[in-house]
């Protein structure tokens, strides 16, 4: 055969073509493999393949017959079939002037007859093709080359298919890369905003402990209105960071229903302008005590009530509270905030639930917010399996409607707890604190509940009063100078081989840095700016030997269970491959990204991602690609680093809840 093969017109564009699907050297697909299997059904041959062709060769991506992965392109059938725009067939290689001399027709494969059609990219390339091989002469019927042009189309759309997904692949980790980024700024904001807000609230619950007149009282009262207030600002902000990762959880404790309505309602009492009437009315059939999230329920009723308050400016704003079911096990119940204030026009009614959606534009110049209230309201509702609506009418008022469920108490029993009282005797605890607002506030909260205090304004110095004095207690902030909580923590466990319980307190809130400090060896950990009654018990359980500590995560198994449909051997078989390889391929990661080699973490990070995903682990999903990005660009940084420590604590942390079911 002349090896002056010819060359299509359009060459550089083809390959160009070509190279846009990255199907060259890839591994072997069931797709394709079916598609060969089904032309040498449908043809009777002993060979067929689906090939590519680039400048040297003909690449083959699934054959049969063949038994090579590729032939130079100066010996291909097939350069003559990507010239035309329909099926090629040779029926007698041996009469044929082009082929019969073809050292592949006198012996190699013997080919004698040959069927090609070329693969036609949608803007008209010829990048390959699906062929019929035989060692006899043959003669194709009508039915058997449409049937070859319909797998011809169905191994092309399979390509851009797989193109297609690539591309959305890709646009998805750019997303999920920069909602962790908007997040990762979020929970720095926050840490630079509760920081100095810690002290704000902290120091005025602490002066309202004191001896005051009536004016500095009302006075102080009003500050600390205002400093929640702007915490629940912080925390919408968190909220919904929290809520789209799927790390806010719902709590189920029991609370007081009447008192938590009253507490709201005297909280905002002094937002009420002079015109308005505020009024409270609960239904004589409801309960007083039932299980829930009381915290979520003062979240959604603080905004509402907050937004009627703030847009009302004469007339009334009622909150009615009514029972309209009741079972053997729960109270359904209905929340009503209703106002007569501004209202809302009907074309926005559909959009009033809808994240930085207000009103009108200058809603926010008259009368402030951030426009993340009725988002968060209506999300916070729908954890909680509830229902939210509204009526309205423009310049007549509004009406805000929460459907909600709670369980029912089966044992009630008050107890009426002072926050300044403990039942730990003289703990000494040991401060490691570099902010002085902060040392202050904890050394006056501590001395009140009773205990002694010594303050390390860093790592190294706490190691030193540690190793000198007997202490109780550790309570260990995370970003300090010289050594860090995490690096003070290692090394109180590590070198000095003390078990001292360790309370992590910290206005940073990083998805997966609980799990973090867990892993180094904290016991307990407290979000700031903190409530005390939340660290005296946080105290009180790191004290108590036999109390377990609950800070484990959920594991959503909902997609496996789809997975196994209904087979528990599977799921079974599931977990005990997650138990038996990813941690293994976790601390290989680990020993890769010190040994600074880029290919094998990316490698294994890419590997391990469909398993987080099967298990529903998104925020050690969302580690992963950062991790596989990282290392994609060749260098590592800081923040490969703390993806790093948070994906293998969350590893530890998911293995051992596996191992327990």
């Amino acid at each position: 055969m002349n090896k002056d093969y010819p060359i299509p017109d359009n060459e550089l564009q083809r390959l160009a073509a070509l190279k846009r699907y990255n199907i060259l050297d890839t591994l072997p697909d069931d797709a394709f493999d079916d598609a060969t299997r089904l032309v040498s059904y449908i043809c009777g041959v002993p060979i067929a393949h689906i090939s590519f062709i680039d400048e040297n060769r003909q690449w083959f991506k699934s054959e049969i017959g063949v038994g090579v992965s590729e032939v130079p392109r100066e010996i291909s059938f097939c350069n003559y079939t990507i010239l035309d725009t329909k099926i090629v067939e040779i029926n007698d290689t041996h009469v044929n002037e082009i082929f019969k001399d073809d050292p592949n027709v006198t012996g190699g494969f013997n080919v004698r007859f040959y069927a090609g059609v070329p693969l036609t990219t949608p803007d008209g390339y010829n990048i390959g093709t699906l062929c019929a091989v035989d060692h006899v002469v043959k003669e194709l019927n009508d039915n058997q080359r449409n049937a070859l042009s319909i797998v011809a189309k169905h191994v092309m759309a399979q390509l851009e298919l797989g193109t297609k997904n690539i591309q959305l692949y890709q646009q998805r980790k750019i997303a999920e890369r920069a909602v962790l980024a908007r997040d990762t700024f979020l929970a720095n904001m926050s840490h630079e905003i509760r920081t100095p807000l810690n002290s704000i609230i902290g120091f005025t619950d602490l002066l309202a402990q004191t001896e005051l007149d009536d004016v500095q009282r009302d006075y102080i009262e009003s500050v600390q209105i205002a400093g929640e207030n702007l915490l629940l600002i912080v925390n919408d902000i968190l909220d919904i960071s929290k809520i789209e990762s799927g790390n806010l959880v719902i709590e189920s404790e029991p609370f007081n229903l009447k008192k938590t309505l009253k507490h709201v309602y005297n909280l905002l009492k002094v937002k009420v302008q002079k015109d308005v009437e505020f009024n409270l009315f609960l239904d004589a059939e409801m309960p007083d005590m039932v299980i829930g999230d009381q915290g979520r329920l003062n979240q959604i009723l603080v905004n509402l009530i907050g937004n009627s308050l703030k847009f009302t400016s004469e007339g009334e704003v009622t909150v009615s509270v009514k029972k309209i079911d009741e079972t053997e096990d729960d109270y359904s119940l209905k929340f009503s905030v209703k106002d007569t204030g501004i209202g809302i026009p009907k074309d926005k009614l559909k959009t009033v639930f809808e994240r930085f959606t207000q009103v009108q534009e200058s809603t926010t110049r008259t009368y402030g917010g951030t426009g993340l209230g009725l988002n968060i309201v209506k999300q916070l509702v729908e954890l909680q399996k509830g229902e939210v609506d509204v009526k309205s009418t423009p310049n007549r008022g509004s009406e805000f409607l929460v459907m909600l469920t709670y369980k029912k108490v089966d044992v009630i029993e008050i107890k009426e707890k002072s926050v300044s009282k403990n039942n730990l005797g003289n703990l000494k605890i040991l401060l490691c604190e570099d902010n002085v607002l902060n040392q202050k506030l904890a050394k006056s909260v501590i001395n009140n509940f009773g205990f002694e205090l010594d303050i390390a304004h860093n790592g190294e110095e706490g190691i030193e009063l540690l190793s000198q004095n007997e202490y109780d207690l550790v309570l260990m902030d995370l970003q300090m100078p010289v050594k860090d909580g995490y690096q003070t923590t290692e090394y109180i466990r590590n070198e000095m081989n003390s078990n001292i319980p360790i309370i992590a307190m910290t206005a940073h809130s990083l998805v997966g840095e609980q799990e973090k400090c867990y892993k180094v060896g904290m016991n307990a950990y407290v979000p700031k700016p903190f409530k005390q009654p939340v660290l005296l018990k946080a105290i009180k359980t790191v004290m108590n030997q036999d109390s377990e500590t609950n800070h484990r995560r959920i594991i959503d198994m909902t997609f496996l269970d789809e997975m196994a449909c209904g087979d528990p051997e599977f799921k079974k078989e599931m977990i005990n491959l997650f138990v038996e390889k990813i941690p293994s391929q976790a601390k290989d990661m680990e020993e890769a990204f010190h040994n600074s080699d880029h290919d094998s973490v990316k490698k294994l990070a890419h590997n391990m991602k469909s398993s987080m995903d099967i298990f529903m682990l998104q925020d050690l999903s969302e580690c992963l690609s950062i991790i596989e990005e990282e290392a994609s660009t060749g260098e590592f940084t800081a923040e490969t680093l703390d993806k790093v420590n948070i994906f293998s604590c969350g590893i530890d942390e998911v293995t051992k809840i596996l191992k327990e079911l």
